[in-house]
C-alpha cells in the first residue's frame, strides 16, 4: 500500500487526505524521504539548492493574546513588555543590509494601542530609508488583529498596508489550521478561517505569503493532514504562497513544557510528508533554526530545495530555549556538501545576482567574529 502511495505522488498525482495519513503514521523514513527527495529533483532539477539573508525583527513583544507555546510575548503593563524605538529599529535595516540582506521579517505582538495608522508609518519610514528592501512583515494574526482594533475591513486594512509598503506576509501564527487544536492552545487569536482569509485577500490584490505549520504538540496526526489539506485548498484558489516551511513546537519555558519535544525522526517525517502531499507547493523550506545544522542539512534530502534564511536575528524560537545559530559560509557549505551550488534568493525565490552574492559573502566573512550574526541591540521598553 505505502508503495502505491508513494509511486503516485513521485508520479505528480495528488494524495488524498487518507493517502497523507498513511503516510505520517508511517516509520519507514528512509523510503518516505526518497519519494520526498524525488518529488523535489522533479521541481528542482537545477543543480543548486537556495538560502536567503534576512532579519528577524521584533518589534515589540506586548500581545493581547495568551498562547501556551509562546514564550516570547508578555501581557500589556508588564514590566517586561517593550516596542522598539524606530532608529533601533532602523539601525536594526541598516546592519541586515551591511550584510547582504534584502529583506526583513517584521512581526510582533497583538498590541492592544497601535492603530493602522501607525503600522504605515512604520512601513513609509523603512521604504523611505531603504527603498530596495523588501518588508516580509505581519503575520495573519497580526493583520486581523489590526481589523478588529480600528474597526476596518481586511481589505481595506490590507490595501493600506500595501500602499504604505508590505511587500508579502509571513506564515507566522498558523500553528495547526484546525480549530480544536487552536482553542486548546491560544486564546484572543484568529481561528483558522480568519488566518487563511487574511491570506486569500492578500493574494486577491496580487500578493504573495508563505505558509507554515508548527506541529509536534497538541495535534494529532490526523489534523496535520488536515492543516495541509487546507493550505493545498487556497493555493488551488489562489496560487499565492511561494513556500512551505515547517518546524517542531520547542516547549522549554512555555506553558506547555511538560509536551516531550518532537525528535528530528518527526520531524523529517512530517516535512517529508508535507512535500509528497502540497503538489501544488514549488518550494519547500528546511527549519534549521530550531533543528541544528546537521538535521536541518539533511532535510535538503527530505523534500526541502531551500536551506532557509541567515536569520541575523531571531527571538521567538530562542525564548523557548532554543539556539542554533549558523554563519553563511556553514549555510552554503552545508549545501555544497550534498552536490550542489548554493545560491542566494530573494523572499520571491528568484536568484540574486552574482555581484549581490559575492557582496554578501564577503561581507559576513568579515562581519563580527566572522559571522553572519549581529549581537542584539538593547531592547527599550
Amino acid at each position: 500500500m505505502m508503495e502505491k502511495i508513494l509511486a503516485k505522488a513521485v508520479g505528480g498525482e495528488r494524495l488524498t487526505m487518507q493517502e497523507g495519513l498513511d503516510l505520517l503514521q508511517s516509520s519507514d523514513l528512509p523510503r518516505l524521504g526518497h519519494a520526498a527527495d524525488a518529488v523535489a529533483r522533479r521541481l528542482h532539477p537545477e543543480d543548486y539548492r537556495t538560502y536567503n539573508i534576512d532579519r528577524n525583527i521584533n518589534y515589540t513583544n506586548v500581545c493581547t493574546a495568551v498562547c501556551d507555546f509562546c514564550a516570547f510575548f508578555r501581557k500589556p503593563k508588564s514590566a517586561d513588555g517593550y516596542v522598539l524605538p524606530r532608529d533601533v529599529l532602523l539601525t536594526k535595516i541598516e546592519e541586515t543590509k551591511r550584510l547582504g540582506g534584502n529583506q526583513i521579517l517584521l512581526q510582533g505582538g497583538l498590541h492592544p494601542e497601535f492603530k493602522l495608522d501607525w503600522y504605515e508609518d512604520l512601513l513609509r519610514d523603512i521604504k523611505h530609508r531603504f527603498p530596495q528592501l523588501n518588508v516580509h512583515g505581519f503575520s495573519p494574526p497580526e493583520i486581523h488583529h489590526f481589523t478588529k482594533l480600528n474597526r476596518l475591513p481586511l481589505r481595506t486594512v490590507l490595501e493600506r498596508l500595501r500602499a504604505a509598503g508590505l511587500g508579502s506576509i509571513p506564515g507566522g501564527g498558523a500553528e495547526i489550521l484546525v480549530d480544536r487544536v487552536r482553542r486548546e492552545i491560544t486564546r484572543g487569536k484568529c481561528l483558522s478561517d480568519d488566518w487563511l482569509n487574511v491570506m486569500r485577500v492578500w493574494h486577491e490584490l496580487g500578493g504573495v505569503s508563505s505558509a507554515t505549520m508548527m506541529f509536534g504538540h497538541v495535534e494529532t496526526l490526523a489534523e496535520r493532514i488536515e492543516h495541509l489539506e487546507r493550505l493545498r485548498r487556497l493555493q488551488d484558489e489562489t496560487a499565492g504562497f511561494t513556500a512551505f516551511i515547517g518546524w517542531t513546537f520547542q516547549p522549554d519555558h512555555t506553558d506547555l513544557a511538560h509536551i516531550p519535544k518532537a525528535s528530528p525522526f518527526e520531524y523529517l517525517k512530517t516535512q517529508a510528508v508535507a512535500r509528497l502531499y502540497l503538489d501544488n507547493f514549488r518550494n519547500v523550506q528546511s527549519s534549521w533554526v530550531t533543528q541544528g545544522l546537521k538535521i536541518g542539512q539533511l532535510a535538503l534530502l527530505f523534500g526541502a530545495n531551500d536551506m532557509g534564511s541567515l536569520m541575523i536575528e531571531e527571538n521567538v524560537v530562542a525564548e523557548a530555549g532554543t539556539v542554533h545559530y549558523l554563519t553563511l559560509d556553514e549555510i552554503r557549505n552545508a549545501i555544497g556538501e550534498l552536490g550542489y551550488r548554493p545560491r542566494q534568493r530573494d523572499v520571491f525565490y528568484k536568484l540574486v545576482d552574482d555581484q549581490t552574492e559575492r557582496f554578501a559573502i564577503e561581507a559576513n566573512r568579515s562581519g563580527p567574529n566572522g559571522a553572519g550574526t549581529m549581537p542584539d541591540l538593547e531592547l527599550a521598553g
